[in-house]
């Protein structure tokens, strides 16, 4: 799993067929100390309540097409989950 947090949105006017009604939201990644990590991105949005400033996990490369329903449409990452907390303990640094 990777961290990220929802930076926008985005419209697709057309979409791949299995795409259609998921969202599209660009992703900023982050370190485990919640800091940018990279290039923002793209990702499908599995969840379906994932929004602007929300901290997420998403996963990438196969297992982001096996997310989503029906599985394995052509996408590079996708978010599966809306992160409450992130709690790091002495040593995990």
């Amino acid at each position: 799993m990777l961290l990220g947090k929802v930076i926008g949105t985005v419209v697709a006017n057309i979409k791949y067929e299995g795409l259609e009604g998921v969202p599209l939201l660009l992703i900023q990644p982050l370190d485990k100390y919640r800091n940018p990590k990279g290039e923002p991105l793209v990702a499908c949005d599995a969840t379906g309540m994932a929004g602007p400033g929300e901290l997420i996990y998403y996963e990438g490369g196969r297992e982001a097409a096996l997310a989503l329903d029906p599985w394995f449409v052509p996408v590079d990452h996708t978010i599966v989950g809306i992160v409450d907390n992130v709690h790091l303990t002495e040593g995990d640094g």
